[in-house]
């Protein structure tokens, strides 16, 4: 009978995982996956930690996808650190951590095949990353496909993203389950997110501007404004007060469609995203008007 290891085992080979799960499946164990993109923080250790409680056998996944990064971003600078995240990845409780090679993820270049999920795909981040999402559909899909039926484990901070991977998995009737965790933030109220390590100085105090303008956006909710586009101006405006934020947007939408309704009511998603010195920052908060 397959054994769980008692310490993290690293797989570079997608013949190897699959061969790793498959076993532990035959054994009757579940398995829980949490991708990522490595340099972890707190708020991947908590996905981590959750899929141990609710599974059997936890995999963590490492892959800086290159079909998720524009021309003009951080693809080769993006913050790495494999040492880290193995010691990390350990404590969290995963069991096996997947760290493939470019080439052994996309052994055929260029990738002919993508994944969209339509209009999901067109809002928001859309606006200034059009082609971030066919990159993340595209990758996840794959990362499915080679974890098989499981649980998978994603963060709230990247609702957008959360939202597209629900309906992807639906849609394509793939044996996972997505499940959404709370955003963990630092004691100002930054979300947790391996960019943050670009923030310095100045630059770092000012990135709580996020979270603040999405408390104040709450409180006009739970006063009673009903009106999006109010509600959406008075975030702005916090934003827009510290110098050395440059808003991107701020939304009030519903949080099944991720659209603006014309009026606020149920679920209610408040996103918001902004340029903070070298690192754009996103975060959201949700409501519930009854």
């Amino acid at each position: 009978m397959t054994e769980i290891p008692s310490t993290i085992v690293t797989v570079n080979a997608v013949a190897e995982l699959r061969a790793h799960l498959d076993a532990h499946r035959g054994a009757g164990r579940t398995v829980g996956l949490v991708p990522t993109m490595g340099f972890l923080h707190d708020g991947h250790g908590s996905l981590m930690r959750r899929a141990a409680v609710e599974n059997d056998v936890v995999v963590a996944t490492i892959f800086v996808n290159p079909l998720q990064f524009a021309p003009d971003e951080d693809l080769d600078s993006y913050p790495r650190d494999l040492k880290r995240d193995t010691v990390l990845a350990e404590e969290a409780g995963a069991n096996y951590l997947f760290v493939p090679t470019r080439e052994e993820m996309y052994p055929f270049e260029p990738v002919l095949t993508t994944v969209r999920v339509g209009t999901l795909s067109d809002l928001w981040e859309a606006g200034t990353r059009p082609t971030h999402f066919s990159g993340v559909a595209t990758v996840v899909t794959k990362l499915f496909a080679i974890g098989g039926e499981c649980k998978a484990y994603f963060g709230e901070k990247d609702f957008q993203q959360l939202a597209i991977v629900t309906r992807l998995a639906a849609d394509l009737s793939l044996p996972v389950t997505v499940v959404g965790c709370p955003i963990v933030r630092e004691p100002d109220g930054l979300a947790m997110s391996s960019r943050n390590t670009y923030l310095t100085g100045d630059h770092r105090t000012a990135a709580a501007v996020l979270r603040q303008a999405l408390d104040v956006g709450e409180a006009a909710i739970a006063a009673g404004e009903r009106d999006p586009q109010i509600v959406m101006a008075e975030m702005a405006a916090i934003v827009e007060d510290e110098p050395l934020a440059e808003l991107d947007y701020v939304a009030a939408v519903d949080a099944a469609t991720l659209e603006m309704p014309p009026v606020l009511a149920g679920e209610i998603r408040l996103l918001i995203a902004a340029q903070v010195g070298r690192p754009r920052l996103i975060d959201n908060c949700g409501v519930t008007i009854t």
